[in-house]
């Protein structure tokens, strides 16, 4: 029973970390998805020419839906920009054309290129030929904006890997510790075996293969845990299911069991040397 319970008291425990590590492992991925979606908004504003004509602008419609870079494109005609303006901008009952007394605005084009172009470098390569073409006055960029998303995505991903690896580096410390305690409660059977004649290889392989099936069961546990923990999640809040996606759960459950594997083979391994190498004196 004492051997039984100091097992089920590692699972638990391996279970528990492993559990952390994959919360973060999803956070992680949640976070990158985040930043990738957030990157596919940015782009720049193509502000057609007063004297532009229609076949200059079904042209440049012509030119971005076959373009690599672009996400979307959204075109508004000159009323659908005054309308918007007034909507935003006006007061209740103004009107900049009923100050004007014309439309100072011209057809627009919003175009949000695709995250590997979210940068000020790649946009200004692909907005210098656009600045050449006819019927294009002006082009606006999000420069301000590309570098602060930027700024800030890349800041969270240094974040979220230093507290990964700081993680592991303290799971498998807890892990080595929890199975060492475990093979600790079996120094004497590890003692009894070496009197018999049995070899190391002999002696250390029951305790792998037991911690290797612990490993196994405290990765399904963790990632019943997570599963429960996402599902529910996802019913809750559904933007949590759009930036975590199933498959991508799947690698990060995957790669539970198997790091639960690892540490613990890992961790059995460098324990049962340790007593193979103690004498009877001292195991007290």
């Amino acid at each position: 029973m004492p051997i039984l319970g100091s097992q089920l008291t590692a699972t638990v425990s391996v279970a528990l970390v492993l559990l952390v590590l994959g919360v973060i492992a999803l956070m992680g991925i949640a976070a990158r998805n985040a930043g990738e979606d957030i990157r596919s908004r940015i782009g720049f504003v193509v502000i057609m020419d007063e004297n532009a004509s229609e076949s200059q602008t079904a042209a440049l419609k012509s030119l971005w839906q076959n373009a690599p870079y672009v996400s979307l494109v959204r075109y508004s005609s000159a009323d659908e920009v005054l309308s918007r303006w007034n909507s935003t901008m006006a007061e209740e009952g103004d009107s900049i054309t009923a100050l004007l007394g014309i439309n100072p605005f011209f057809p627009e084009f919003e175009v949000a290129v695709k995250p590997r172009y979210a940068s000020m470098d790649s946009i200004e390569k692909i907005v210098a030929p656009l600045r050449k073409l006819e019927g294009v006055g002006e082009i606006k960029l999000q420069g301000d904006m590309v570098r602060s998303i930027n700024a800030t995505v890349n800041s969270l991903a240094v974040i979220l890997t230093i507290v990964a690896a700081a993680l592991l580096l303290i799971s498998f410390v807890l892990i080595n510790n929890t199975i060492r305690l475990s093979v600790y409660a079996r120094r004497f059977s590890i003692h009894t075996m070496k009197l018999v004649g049995a070899t190391a290889g002999f002696i250390r392989r029951p305790f792998i293969l037991s911690n290797i099936g612990n490993g196994v069961v405290a990765g399904v546990i963790a990632v019943g845990v997570l599963c429960g923990a996402l599902y529910y999640a996802g019913s809750v809040e559904p933007e949590i299911a759009r930036m975590i996606t199933w498959a991508e759960a799947a690698v990060v459950f995957c790669a539970v069991v198997v790091v639960g594997v690892i540490i613990c083979t890992l961790s059995a391994l460098f324990a049962t040397n340790r007593y193979l190498k103690l004498g009877y004196d001292d195991m007290f």
